[in-house]
């Protein structure tokens, strides 16, 4: 296994919020199981008959999401069956929506597949398919063209 910078080891001490968001969703994993979550699957049987993915390397992405904050659990009990941890999406999980349309978005752009996406994101009351876009202040779509990343020096910096 490669060794991971020393930037990423401390991705969430660190004062950039892309290197913090990637010490969050740190792997391609992450991304994958918020994604099940935003189709519905809440159990970890759902995550790995889905997905595919090994039940240990489940195990710690699940338990990671969860102690980022991006998942919470929730107690649930089939009829018969031992109580065991759904997985919800909290209010920072939610927000990941916009990053998932935006990656889609993108990969539908730059890495064209003959098969359309089989996931579509859709405004819930009109089914109408959304996408993502930079927004001004006032509301206003600007370009993707028109924005500019400028590093600020620390003492210079303001929220963002």
């Amino acid at each position: 296994m490669p060794r991971q910078s020393p930037t990423l080891t401390r991705a969430l001490e660190n004062p950039c919020a892309i290197i913090r968001s990637l010490g969050v969703l740190s792997d391609s994993w992450s991304f994958l199981i918020v994604r099940e979550v935003f189709l519905g699957a809440r159990t970890f049987a759902q995550f790995r008959d889905g997905l595919g993915i090994a039940s240990d390397v489940l195990s710690a992405r699940l338990t990671a999401l969860v102690a980022r904050g991006v998942l919470q659990k929730t107690p649930y009990q089939e009829p018969g069956q031992r109580t065991r941890d759904a997985y919800d999406l909290t209010p920072a999980g939610e927000e990941l929506k916009v990053v998932m349309v935006a990656m889609q978005q993108w990969g539908e752009a730059h890495v064209p597949q003959a098969q359309r996406s089989r996931v579509l994101p859709v405004a819930t009351d009109t089914h109408e398919h959304v996408h993502a876009a930079l927004l001004d202040p006032h509301g206003r779509i600007v370009p993707d063209t028109e924005v500019a990343f400028v590093r600020k020096s620390a003492a210079k910096a303001s929220p963002v």
